[in-house]
Formats: structure tokens, sequence, C-alpha cells
């Protein structure tokens, strides 16, 4: 417990000091030119003692708070100063102490000026991610990223991006960090950081407070000069069809929606980071020492305190408390929740401490709004897939930006569904109401009223109340009412809605369920300061976001998984949509048993198939349970008209939940992109051969078992370069049978005759992909057991057909 008699929030990133000097004089360094100048009083290099002390706390941590996964970064200073041998001792230590806890999660922040092929080398064998530091051109860079000698730096930090981008290399590449200035022209930043094609750039503040405040433009009257700094940036990244993440934009999107943010400057997540000095000292996180000298130290260290220590340091507590830990004027902020106040540091001021807004918070919020708004208005135009989207997206993968265009036009159809329900059903008194009070909502919180939306089994609702028959009124109205509550509480406003009840049960989409009992038609919800409650029938229902709950309500269960938010949905009445009987609301204990095999699996698919894992983060929103198979055989769907869900039974083990997760979000991509474009004559009525279905096919139904194997494939591929023994030997006749099946079922679709020109150049970008695999070395033993497995199947099959 802390000081406060709260329960201890874990921490999960650590960053290790390898060494605490740098080769770089950079001028905006906050471990060197800040308030805090401790870096002088410590050792250089850090120590074995120090490494094994730290690897041990770290799983010592781990094992208490059931850690699924740890992120440690290298650090400095320079942490390439520390050397082959000492930065090899690192991960060795980590590696052998957390093996067997929790995954590792292991990075290094460089300024790549000394970064070269041995480097390299060593992070491959560890699997180490490297982040590099540079502000853009070189004109840009030159502003502070210089040697102490005023010799520029640029030319040898591109040397070593050039030997990340190398193919062998090019899996390292975690992207690049670049501290703002607004003097910098932002297209020439974003332009030259973008032609080095990183997967992500965090595009950073500089440091500063209320006491020591950023560099301005006199003509900054506004005081909203990063914000136009950034904006022209993000109009740039969206323009270009978002060839990279970008951390600050989304983060900005994610919180808009609802989600988490991916940086500690945004959003109200609990602080869950820890220092680990030279020396051993434990201290918060490093950007405080630009607030005062001191600020980051706690006063413990590796030896003699453990984790659970630091973690209710009354530092660190401080920045958990989210909205109470603000002050008043960010807490009646608009967009408190995206900003959370900005970074803890730049709350700064002598006198209030951190109890503050942000040095930067006009900057904030105009970037939030705006992004807002432009993000608004980008949803009310028909996005297209451009060439390059479909050719991602055939070859079965698809990036964060790619599958934001899948979910931004699945959006659009979910507000064009809601407004030919409301114009096509018959209307009550108390659906004008709802319709009224959601019509407000989207004008004053889209962003809640798209959250709701958004949700997958908005869809099939619509569908049902379009469908006509003598409920379809009575659906309709308690639909658009119950969205229309469920955004007034995401949105916090005070606006009371009556919804209708059905079957004794309250339905708020994306939030959960309240139990009323039979005999109760109708209740009416209203936010209140801690939550929100419900009066039906002469009683009243309190619902608490933070504190205990009233026994009858049933709330969705999310699970922020390291990168990817998902909600386990055992409670939307919508959701038996799948074929297959939904799983009854699940107890505490099975709760916790998915939240575990999600997070084993996710860290599998990050670890094996990371390229799969960035289309899930950003298109897979729930999992919906289904009751299990009588024969304990795995069970899984995507249904066509439930985007960013997908229904598992859970299987015995997190990898093959793994395996169900990639297969069925293949059907989630490929429906969506059915729904922008043609790629088959609908009017075929043939039957075709699948070799995965006892049974024949229609043409849509081949392509989408086609496109799913592609992630079949890719799953037993690494399972057998990952494993050992039988499980290897099992998974090489998976994939050798996979890989020459879904072949032959490629080409079937090439030869059906049905297929649009973009239907031929999609199937053409599955065939490439296959092609990939053909000189995989399946033994002799595997290819004969793939190829008599094959057979059996199609022997089955046409002695059935006949």
């Amino acid at each position: 417990m802390t000081p406060m008699g709260r329960p201890i929030h874990p921490l999960r990133q650590f960053v290790l000091k390898m060494h605490s000097r740098c080769d770089l004089a950079c001028d905006h360094c906050y471990v060197f030119e800040h308030a805090d100048q401790s870096w002088r009083g410590r050792p250089i290099v850090t120590s074995d003692e120090v490494l094994k002390a730290t690897a041990e706390r770290i799983a010592e941590h781990a094992t208490t708070h059931g850690l699924d996964t740890v992120h440690v970064v290298l650090h400095g200073g320079e942490p390439l100063l520390a050397g082959h041998t000492r930065l090899r001792r690192a991960a060795e230590e980590l590696h052998r102490t957390l093996t067997g806890v929790c995954a590792l999660d292991l990075r290094i922040h460089t300024n790549a000026v000394t970064l070269d092929e041995r480097f390299l080398d060593l992070f491959d064998e560890f699997g180490i991610k490297v982040g590099v530091s540079l502000d853009g051109d070189k004109a840009a860079n030159d502003l502070h990223r210089r040697y102490a000698n005023g010799r520029s730096s640029h030319d040898r930090v591109l040397r070593g991006i050039a030997l990340l981008d190398r193919p062998r290399y090019r899996h390292l590449f975690a992207g690049i960090l670049c501290t703002i200035d607004v003097r910098n022209d932002p297209i020439a930043v974003y332009d030259a950081l973008a032609e080095l094609r990183p997967p992500r750039v965090d595009f950073l503040l500089p440091h500063a407070t209320w006491d020591e405040p950023p560099l301005r433009p006199a003509d900054d009257s506004d005081g909203t000069a990063y914000a136009r700094w950034l904006l022209a940036v993000y109009d740039r990244w969206a323009a270009d069809g978002r060839p990279m993440d970008v951390r600050i934009f989304d983060s900005v999107l994610r919180t808009l929606r609802g989600d988490s943010s991916l940086t500690e400057s945004l959003g109200l997540a609990p602080a869950d980071l820890a220092v680990i000095e030279t020396d051993g000292s434990f201290e918060q996180a490093d950007s405080l020492k630009t607030a005062y000298d001191g600020a980051p130290v706690t006063g413990m260290d590796v030896i003699t305190h453990s984790l659970d220590d630091v973690a209710a340091h009354p530092g660190l507590v401080a920045r958990q408390q989210g909205l109470d830990g603000l002050s008043d004027q960010c807490r009646a902020c608009p967009v408190v929740r995206s900003c959370g106040g900005g970074l803890y540091a730049h709350r700064y001021r002598t006198g209030s401490d951190f109890l503050n807004p942000s040095v930067y918070c006009s900057d904030l919020l105009r970037l939030i709004t705006d992004i807002r708004d432009r993000h608004m208005s980008d949803q009310s135009v028909q996005p297209a897939l451009a060439d390059e989207h479909l050719d991602e997206l055939a070859a079965g993968l698809g990036s964060t930006a790619t599958t934001d265009l899948l979910a931004r036009h699945q959006l659009s159809l979910g507000r064009e569904l809601l407004g030919l329900v409301w114009h096509e059903t018959p209307h009550t008194p108390l659906g004008e109401a709802a319709w009224e009070t959601l019509t407000l909502l989207d004008g004053t919180a889209p962003e809640s009223v798209d959250r709701i939306l958004a949700h997958p089994y908005v869809r099939p609702w619509a569908l049902r109340s379009l469908e006509g028959g003598t409920d379809a009124a009575e659906i309709a109205v308690r639909g658009v009412a119950e969205i229309a509550a469920a955004a007034a509480l995401r949105a916090g406003r005070a606006e009371a809605v009556v919804v209708p009840v059905h079957e004794g049960v309250l339905r708020l989409p994306t939030l959960g369920t309240l139990a009323l009992g039979d005999g109760v038609e109708q209740a009416e919800v209203r936010t209140d300061d801690e939550g929100f409650t419900v009066r039906a029938d002469g009683t009243t229902y309190t619902v608490s976001w933070k504190g205990p709950k009233d026994p009858a309500w049933r709330g969705s269960r999310r699970f922020e998984l390291d990168g990817w938010a998902v909600a386990l949905e055992d409670t939307d009445p919508w959701r038996d949509c799948h074929g297959h009987p939904a799983h009854p609301r699940l107890g505490e204990g099975e709760a916790e048993a998915w939240r575990a095999d999600l997070a084993a699996a996710w860290a599998w698919i990050r670890r094996e198939l990371p390229q799969y894992a960035p289309g899930i983060a950003a298109g897979l929103q729930v999992v919906t349970p289904l009751s299990p198979a009588s024969d304990g055989s795995d069970i899984s769907s995507a249904a066509r008209d439930a985007f960013g869900a997908v229904a598992i039974a859970r299987p015995a083990a997190p990898e093959s939940l793994a395996l169900l997760l990639v297969h069925e979000f293949q059907h989630v991509k490929l429906g969506a992109v059915l729904d922008l474009t043609d790629l088959y004559d609908p009017s075929c009525d043939k039957l075709f051969y699948a070799p995965w279905r006892p049974d024949p096919r229609p043409l849509e139904g081949l392509l989408q078992g086609t496109y799913a194997h592609l992630a079949v494939i890719e799953f037993w591929f690494a399972r057998w370069r990952s494993a050992d023994g039988d499980t290897a030997r099992k998974a090489e006749v998976q994939f050798s049978r996979w890989r020459d099946q879904t072949a032959e079922a490629v080409e079937t679709l090439a030869g059906s005759g049905a297929l649009t020109p973009v239907g031929e150049r999609f199937v053409a970008g599955m065939r490439g992909t296959l092609r990939g695999f053909r000189t995989a070395d399946v033994g002799a033993e595997a290819l004969r057991a793939a190829r008599q497995a094959a057979g059996e199947h199609r022997g089955a099959w046409e002695a059935a057909a006949r």
C-alpha cells in the first residue's frame, strides 16, 4: 500500500542508465543542461552489482504483481559509450533473470554517432530495439545537437540510421525522437525524417517550466506557436497517408476516442516508470530534472529498496492520481481527458510546485481541438483505398494508418445506418428526446458519439431495426436512447436520458448492462461527479467509475495490454451474432484468465508476428467470449457486420489464442475492404472447393478463407522457427500443408472468371505473399505428412459431393 492507503500501482517501464556522460553537447539536454546536476557525482559506467540487482528487482516486482511484460530502455548520457561488453552484460543479466517470469521489451536510446555493425549484431542477438535522436534536416539538427567543439553530428547520425535501414537490421529500428524548435521549418523537419522511413517518430516539446518557460517567437500572442508547428506537421503527415506512426498525434486521436495515450505527456494514465542511475539509485522520470535540482530524487537504491518501495514514493503516487492530481483549471478544461495536464515536469512553478497547468497549456488545447476538428472533418469524407493501401492489405497485412482508414469508413457507415434507422422507423416522444440529446452531443462532444458508434455491436442493432417486423420500431427507439445515454456518460455531460429497458436489462453500449428486474420498462440515466445514476421504478442505482459499484451492474472489462486496448465483451445483447453461442457473463476468475491469456497471446504476436501487431492494435477493439465446444475443439468467428470484434472460445494455450486472433482479424479486415470496393461479381453463384472446409463454398467464402490463411501460414512458420522438438515438427507439417493448399485456393480464385480488376490485383497480392514462403526448406517427412492430410481432406470432400 502507498502512504495514502491506496494499492500500489505496479511499475512496468524502467530506464537503466548505462553511462552518465555523452559524446555530444546538446544545449537542450535535460540531463546535463537543466536544473538538476546530479550527473556530476555519478559513476561514469554502471557496475555488475547494479545490473544484477536491477534485474532481480524487476523480476521480483513482475512476480509480485503478475506482470506479463516489462519494458527496459538502456539509456545515458550516451549508452553506446558503455561499450559492447557492458551492454552485453546488461542484456544477458536481464534476459537470464526475467526468463520464465515475464516477457522483456528491451530497447536502447542513442544519438547513433558511434553506432556500428558490431553494436547492431549485439542488439540483434538480444532483440534490442534502437531509438535514435535526430531533430530533422542538417540545419534543424545543428541548432542543438553538436559536439562540444561545435562540429555537426548530422552526417554521423544519418550513417547510423542507414545501417539500421539495412534489411539485416531493419527490424531493430524503433524510431526517431525529435525535439521541437519552433525556429525550424516544420515541413522541412518532417520531410527529412519521413525520408528515413522510421516506423515511428516522437516529436517532443522541449522541457520547460513556468520558472524557465520555452522559447517563443515575439509574435506568439496567443501562446500556440508549438501547436501551430505541430499542426503543420500533422497536415503533411495526414496528406502523406500517415506513412509512419507519430506518437503525439496517435495519442491525441486515441485519447479522443477514450483509449489510453502512448506517451506520459498526454492522457490520464498513471505513471509507471522508474529510472536506475549508474550508481544504482532509483529516480523518478528524467524529465523532472528540468524542474529543480533534486526533483527526481527518491532516496532509494536497487540494493536496499524494492520497486514496491519506489512505487509507493509520494512523487510517484502524485503522478498516478489522474484527474484528482490536477489543478482546478485543468479539471475544468474540455480536453482534460486527452491532455491530462501535459507532462508532469512542465507544470512546475516555484511556490505551487506541480499543481499548475502545463507551461504548454494553450498549445495543447489548440493542438487537441484542431486535430479533433480535422479528424471529424475527415470522417465526413468517404475514404478510398489507394493502390498502396490495397496492395498492403492484399499482402495480408495492414499498418496502423491503413487499418485506421478501414475503421474510419466503418464509422461513416455506422453514422449512415444510424441516420437511416431514425428516418426509416416510427418515432416516439421518448425517442425524439433521445435523438435531440444525441444531436446536441454530436455538436459538442462528437468524439463521445463516435466512440459509441464505433462499437462493433451497434451495426447489428441498426440492421435489425431496418429489417422491419413487429418489434423493429421498439428496437430502433431503444437503440437510439442507449447510444445517446452512453455518449452522454462518455462525455461527462449532465443531460438525463430516458432509456427503454428490454427484458429487465438496461444496455449502455461500450459500458455494460444493468439488471433492473422484470417489469421495468424504462430508466433515467444521468451523469454525476463520480460516475452515473440510474432511476427506475422508484429505485436508484449508483455506478461509480472508481469506487464500489451496484451489484446489478455488469461493466465491460477493458484491458490495456502494452499498446493494445481491448474490451472483453460479455454483456452486450447484440454480441450474439457470430454463429456460435456467446458465453454468459464471466466470473472474475474467468475474466482474469482471459486477461492473462490475451496478454500472453499479444506478447507472442508482437514478438513472433510483429507485422500483424499494428493492425490488430488499431482495429481490433473487442474480443467476445464464446461458449466452449463440447468436444474441446477451438471455436472462433468474425461477424461480417461487426467490424472491430472477434469471437473466441478461450483455447487451452496462449499460442492458440494468438492464432485465432490473427486468423479472425483477417476476416475483419477483408470484410471492411469489401464494404469499400468490389473484388468479385456478386452475381457469381458457383461453389468451390475450400481446403479447410467440408462443404462447397461461394466465391466470397473462398476469398475470405484464403485471405485468413495467409495469417495462418505466417503463424505456423513462426511457430516452426521458434519452437523445438515435437512442437516444431507439428508446426512444420501445418506450415507445409497450408502454404501449398492456400496457394491452390489462390489459383482457384484467379481462375474463377468472377474477379473484378481490383479483385485480380488483390488476389495477385496474396499470391505474392505466398511466393515468399515457397523457398522455405520443408523436410521430406513433413512434406509427405502435409500432402497426405491434404489428400485425405480432398478425398472426403469429393466423396461427400457425389
